[in-house]
């Protein structure tokens, strides 16, 4: 073991919690003359990327039921919060205990109904509650503000549409939004040019998320499980091509479609 090694060794017992434990290697991997390479290179934007990763990792797992992966990616998540109040301190910022000071007092003010005098008997008066608390908090001024630019599209657009719809932009049912969502398909098959095309996809896709979000659907979640629906199907029908000695990729259509209607029998 190197000189360098053996500074960089602590026993569990040597910290307090486990939290303590967690940002003494963060600080160790970023040590200017010591710490490891790759890690001293980073800073807030190239971290971004694996931070984005990790949350969907985190969905996944709970997606699969799979309680162990699911620690596993916490872990891996936590420690990208790690990464960012450490580079923080460094530059004498905030630091993980301002972090978490601020949401455990985020969230003592969101919730008066637990620990102050306010009432709430369901989840919807909580959300009420919520936003009412959020608004007072906030310095925004438009009825859009607020919302993360660098959410996946599906996502910001139900968002910024409850946004909308909170200062009664929206339509009185969800039959009006259905009514435009076919009025849009109309127009997207209509359109000649690429770039009109796609123009009217985005319209078509984002009076879809209004419409899905006025019947309560998420349409972010949606997508998610039939994409993981048809990797399951997809990956079935060649498993079945492996089974029989077929290659796939020399199957005609009918003969694929054929195999995808074995996989939804199943």
């Amino acid at each position: 073991m190197s000189k360098i090694q053996k500074i960089f060794i602590k026993a569990d017992n040597d910290f307090p919690h486990m939290i303590e434990k967690l940002k003494w290697v963060m600080a160790c991997l970023r040590d200017p003359v010591k710490g490891c390479p790759w890690d001293q290179e980073q800073d807030f934007k190239s971290i971004v990327k694996y931070t984005i990763e990790e949350v969907y990792e985190v969905a996944d797992a709970i997606e699969e039921g799979d309680m162990d992966s699911l620690k596993d990616e916490l872990g891996d998540l936590l420690l990208q919060v790690i990464y960012y109040t450490q580079m923080s301190a460094e530059q004498n910022g905030f630091n993980f205990d301002d972090v978490t000071k601020g949401v455990a007092d985020k969230m003592i003010s969101r919730h008066p109904h637990v620990f102050g005098d306010t009432d709430a008997i369901s989840a919807e008066d909580v959300t009420k509650i919520w936003e009412e608390q959020k608004d007072k908090e906030s310095s925004h001024k438009g009825a859009l503000d607020g919302v993360t630019k660098g959410l996946p599209a599906l996502l910001r657009a139900q968002k910024l549409q409850k946004k909308a719809a909170k200062v009664g932009y929206e339509w009185p049912s969800s039959e009006g939004a259905f009514a435009k969502l076919e009025e849009e398909i109309l127009e997207f098959k209509e359109a000649t040019t690429q770039e009109h095309r796609e123009e009217e996809l985005g319209d078509l896709l984002f009076c879809l998320v209004n419409y899905a979000r006025m019947e309560g659907l998420d349409t972010e979640e949606a997508l998610r499980k039939a994409n993981k629906k048809f990797i399951k199907r997809f990956e079935g029908m060649e498993a079945d091509c492996n089974t029989d000695n077929v290659d796939f990729s020399s199957l005609s259509l009918d003969e694929m479609l054929s195999l995808w209607e074995r996989q939804k029998s199943k």
